[in-house]
């Protein structure tokens, strides 16, 4: 069995916490049973903290907010950067106008609204529109009619040539400890294949996730790579993330990754991480 370390020798050796969020901070029942804790020893010692998360969902101020239900009350919008955050970078830099078709829920529209550009869920795409859409983003697998919408996103895709980018790159979200729900990574393989495209593609494992909470870090102060720990609770995207980015990770075992099948899966998988912790809670 591969040993585990205490989670609180682990982060003192960094000065910058990069956690995943659902499976480390939160599950289906809440939050991780002990995680203020943690919260309150970084803030005593004035170590930097960020939320990096595949969930394009809602806004920012919005995901902070769901945490402070919770109780967990020292995370604000600043310190959560979500994969949402990089769609609408590129839709600011390479979409000049027209519409922006999308799929997910007005709350998930949140980060594509705000690059300036007129947006529409696909559902109000017609025969009138469509040849004003330049660009299509998928953001979130509720909030739309699963066969009419994924029917015309499809046909959508063949009639006009425009970049469809995807906001979160999960395939699956766990709904229990026993079940997961297919997640909008999962709904955009399955259009890319019908539909012959290949999607751009934003969120963890992708090292420009990384790269975007690196800049973001350190146009405050200079940062080496070796003051940061990627903390996460899944090989293929937290670990295999911060792994190619240069960071060393903590896989925790309170989400997708088991006590009981860890050793199996890193040796299966070859990603290693740094360290295995129980769970991310200073006790």
């Amino acid at each position: 069995m591969i040993p585990t370390e205490k989670f609180k020798n682990v982060i003192e050796k960094y000065q910058y916490i990069f956690f995943d969020a659902y499976g480390v901070l939160k599950n289906n029942k809440g939050l991780v049973e002990g995680i203020e804790q943690t919260f309150a020893h970084l803030e005593a010692e004035r170590k930097e903290y960020f939320i990096v998360t595949n969930d394009a969902s809602r806004s920012p101020k919005q995901l902070a907010e769901s945490y402070h239900r919770l109780g967990l009350t020292v995370i604000d919008n600043e310190r959560i950067i979500s994969s949402g955050m990089l769609a609408k970078e590129y839709l600011d830099l390479k979409v000049n106008d027209g519409i922006v078709a999308y799929l997910g829920t007005e709350d998930s529209a949140h980060y594509i609204e705000s690059s300036g550009l007129r947006t529409l869920p696909v559902k109000e795409i017609n025969e009138l529109n469509i040849e004003q859409v330049n660009a299509l983003v998928l953001l979130d697998d509720e909030g739309f009619n699963w066969f009419e919408d994924l029917n015309k996103t499809v046909n959508l895709l063949r009639k006009r040539t425009i970049p469809a980018i995807v906001a979160n790159t999960d395939n699956t979200y766990p709904i229990n400890h026993k079940e997961v729900s297919i997640a909008i990574g999962g709904i955009a393989t399955m259009i890319e294949s019908i539909a012959g495209k290949r999607f751009i593609r934003f969120g963890k494992p992708d090292s420009q996730m990384f790269m975007f909470a690196y800049d973001l870090i350190r146009e405050k102060k200079p940062v080496s790579k070796r003051e940061i720990l990627m903390v996460g609770d899944t090989l293929h995207t937290d670990i295999i993330g911060g792994n190619k980015f240069g960071l060393d990770t903590a896989l925790v075992l309170t989400g997708n990754t088991q006590a009981k099948d860890a050793e199996t899966r890193i040796h299966s998988t070859g990603i290693v991480p740094t360290y295995i912790c129980e769970n991310a809670v200073i006790s």
